[in-house]
């Protein structure tokens, strides 16, 4: 955990204008999930949102914090806090998944793969598997502005979950797990030499640790190293019902000592594992790590964490064997300083010269998809046609959509339809996308425009999707809303055509994750492919509210 101070204050001037500018502008505070409850503690989840996988690191005053994005684009995620509990979501590692034609239409559930982010010698690194591809990275000088082209590592199948290791020798090494999927082998550690820059691994790799007899599916390694002893942080048991492993040797290729020091217990917070050590400069030590609430995705939770005859302790070990477990609330990281609460961006009026932050792709970003003209308050969606054989939403690229920012919230938006010259077959309107995926939308037919609620059972199957209720507008506009509920992302659909009287439509409606991703709300414009080209949809806003 030893960082260069020199290389801190080199990274420090780096730091673009695009920071300075993010520190001038109010921050952002959620409606419907905060986690600094405002009096020197917090609650659990830090964030409610799906970060599957996360990993964080601090630098000077800094903390930073990435994690898995699969399929969606822009890709890797940055988030910047300084406080641990209050997070921002700042930039994207990558805009383009590669091979780049490759991921021009949805790959579900492929691309970004729990991923690592280091600083070293005034640069910051992270790297990723993609399991069809093999093993990426991509660095920057300053996290706020532009990262470099994604560079290939290592090639292969099966490839996942990494991360590096710069030794004080000059060695650098990178351990990583396997997907079975892929590979024909999984719960399996494996460890790399690579070069002195980072970019290539120079080996075939030595397995350091076999979980098939007591730790099936270990998985997410992060590399540590302090008092003489290498770490590995790894996750095992499965994704609902896992516990937090801890490997250590004085010997990098091992053999490893094994412990589980975190893990469920009596607490409600279901298989607490995978995500990153990070300390603060007076020396306290914390966890961040997932839990997977289904709908709701992998949200994020931040542990006390402290050091017992070199063996990290997480959490609380309220039933005294020898295991922590989970906590609720905790006083937060002392950090010197008092920051204003702040989350992650969720609404958008559409008023700025770019759309949100916290907004993504199923697939490498067309920029004929949308425009969003300087000066314009709203964003034009163009109608685009879904593939030939698309029998509902699951291969099409252009959905625009964003995480579930929490148990209960929801979400509003205002559509108009300008079908142009076509006379039917022109859809766009508020979408809950998983497996299962529901949406209210305005169409256009012959004799006037629809509100139409839509639905597709086992969408990733090929389900076809079906119109459920159709009510005629008065015209080609209307407010769509869909208000999300516990248990378990319950949603209802509703309407209006004033924006001040909503009318329930259809039956609720269970939202489903999607592929090792959390369910995802958002906005799309599509056309019937039988149909002439042209057409498009305006949005004024899209927001984020208790009700």
């Amino acid at each position: 955990m030893k960082i260069n101070k020199k290389h801190i204050i080199l990274s420090l001037f780096a730091l673009s204008i695009n920071q300075l500018d993010a520190q001038k502008t109010k921050p952002y505070v959620s409606e419907v999930w905060v986690s600094d409850l405002g009096n020197g503690t917090y609650k659990n989840p830090v964030l409610y949102s799906d970060y599957s996988d996360p990993d964080a690191i601090r630098v000077g005053d800094d903390y930073f914090m990435t994690a898995s994005s699969f399929n969606e684009i822009p890709g890797l995620p940055i988030l910047h806090s300084k406080d641990m509990v209050n997070w921002k979501l700042v930039n994207y590692a990558i805009t383009d998944l590669i091979p780049k034609e490759t991921y021009k239409v949805p790959q579900r559930g492929n691309g970004v793969w729990a991923p690592s982010i280091r600083f070293h010698k005034g640069e910051y690194f992270i790297y990723w598997g993609d399991p069809d591809f093999g093993v990426f990275m991509v660095k920057t000088k300053d996290p706020f502005g532009k990262w470099e082209e994604p560079v290939l590592v290592m090639e292969g199948k099966g490839l996942i979950d990494t991360c590096p290791l710069w030794d004080d020798d000059g060695n650098v090494y990178l351990v990583h797990g396997w997907a079975g999927s892929r590979a024909g082998v999984k719960s399996i550690l494996t460890i790399n030499k690579m070069n002195p820059e980072g970019t290539k691994v120079l080996d075939k790799g030595v397995h350091i640790f076999d979980g098939h007899d007591a730790h099936p599916t270990v998985e997410g390694p992060k590399f540590y190293k302090r008092n003489g002893y290498y770490y590995i942080f790894a996750p095992a048991g499965g994704v609902a019902t896992g516990w937090q492993l801890v490997l250590r040797s004085k010997n990098i290729y091992g053999p490893y000592e094994e412990k589980i020091v975190l893990e469920q217990g009596k607490s409600t917070i279901n298989g607490p594992h995978q995500g990153a050590w990070v300390d603060t400069p007076n020396g306290q030590d914390w966890f961040y790590h997932f839990q997977d609430v289904d709908a709701g995705g992998r949200i994020v939770h931040l542990q006390p964490m402290k050091w017992e005859k070199d063996w990290p302790v997480m959490g609380i070990d309220t039933d005294k064997n020898g295991i922590g477990e989970p906590v609720l609330t905790y006083r937060k990281p002392e950090v010197g300083k008092t920051f204003p609460i702040e989350t992650p961006a969720e609404s958008d009026e559409f008023n700025d010269d770019k759309i949100g932050l916290q907004w993504q792709w199923s697939a490498n970003e067309n920029v004929v998809w949308s425009a969003k003209i300087p000066g314009k308050d709203y964003l034009r969606l163009f109608s685009i046609k879904t593939p030939e054989d698309a029998k509902n939403l699951w291969n099409v690229p252009n959905l625009l959509t964003q995480k579930f920012p929490a148990p209960n919230f929801v979400a509003t938006t205002k559509v108009k339809l300008f079908p142009e010259d076509a006379k039917q077959g022109k859809v766009a309107g508020l979408l809950v996308m998983g497996t299962d995926h529901a949406s209210l939308v305005i169409t256009n037919k012959p004799d006037g425009y629809y509100l139409q609620l839509r639905k597709a059972p086992k969408a990733e199957k090929g389900g076809e999707e079906k119109i459920l209720n159709e009510i005629k507008l008065k015209s080609n506009e209307a407010y769509l809303k869909v208000d999300v509920k516990e248990p378990n992302g319950i949603c209802t659909f509703s309407y209006s055509e004033n924006g001040k009287k909503f009318e329930n439509i259809g039956e609720t409606f269970q939202a489903k994750p999607g592929k090792w991703i959390g369910a995802k709300v958002g906005i799309y414009s599509v056309s019937d492919p039988k149909v002439s080209r042209g057409g498009y949809a305006d949005f004024d806003f899209f927001r984020i509210t208790k009700k």
